[in-house]
């Protein structure tokens, strides 16, 4: 497994970055690892938000929404894993306006509010490292898993104003995530087909980043995302890249439990 320091970013206050991690087991949430440190040397190199919008693999629905609750609940959708992580609360303020504002820029595509969702681990066990004092509101985004990818991209794009306005867009899920083929056994192996999977995606949002659709085509797509809902957050990422006329760029790579891509993106 390699690594990649934080880069500084370069975005001016003006100008939100974008990030996509990938947050592999909620257990990153409560143990000092590589990631979760990278996830809090993330947290010294970006501006401080006015709020977060995240677009979470776990809210994966028929539809577009976003969360307009005024105190979004921590949901603690898994099973077991150790009582510590089911007590832990992440107790960030919701926003309502901001999650209006991305159903405003999203109009077209029917998008609309909703108030039965919080924010689930795709969101708060990365947002414990990057704002650990949950002092920012944040809104979460769904993944409608009826789109065709270049759709997500579209979305991606459409949410670019928001980072004009104070906005951090946080993309979480995996580039690869298989759970069925987990070696427990190994934290630092990444599988051939799982490393060949991994490049080809950096290859694409390091250079051609409106390309990332073509991922769902490559050979090792279907072991890589037996289900897509992981890969399609960073689909949001490559759409704001587009937007912004610039590649992302490698923040930490690796891969690990042979099946699990850490890789970790971000633009400005």
């Amino acid at each position: 497994m390699s690594s990649h320091s934080p880069r500084p970013t370069t975005a001016s206050p003006a100008r939100m970055p974008v990030a996509f991690v990938g947050h592999g087991s909620p257990m990153n949430a409560i143990e000092d690892n590589v990631w979760s440190r990278r996830f809090r040397d993330l947290a010294r190199e970006l501006p401080r938000p006015k709020a977060i919008l995240a677009v979470s693999a776990h809210w994966y629905v028929a539809g577009t929404f976003t969360t307009a609750n005024e105190q979004p609940e921590t949901i603690h959708d898994f099973g077991g894993f150790p009582d510590e992580l089911y007590r832990v609360q992440y107790p960030a303020p919701g926003d309502p306006d901001l999650a209006r504002r991305a159903v405003q820029l999203l109009g077209d595509r029917g998008a609309s509010l909703r108030t039965d969702w919080g924010l689930d681990h795709g969101t708060w066990s990365v947002l414990m490292h990057l704002r650990p004092a949950a002092d920012v509101p944040v809104v979460q985004l769904s993944i409608d898993g009826r789109l065709p990818a270049a759709e997500h991209l579209a979305i991606g794009r459409g949410l670019a104003p928001l980072r004009d306005e104070g906005v951090l867009i946080l993309g979480s899920g995996n580039v690869v995530h298989n759970l069925r083929a987990i070696d427990w056994s190994s934290p630092e192996l990444g599988f051939d087909w799982a490393r060949r999977f991994d490049e080809a995606a950096r290859e694409v949002l390091t250079e051609r980043p409106a390309e990332a659709p073509r991922l769902a085509g490559h050979a090792d797509f279907t072991r890589a995302a037996p289900t897509p809902d992981h890969f399609i957050p960073l689909l949001y990422l490559a759409g704001l890249a587009q937007a912004a006329g610039r590649p992302a760029q490698v923040l930490v790579d690796g891969c690990t439990m042979g099946s699990l891509s850490m890789t970790c993106y971000t633009v400005d």
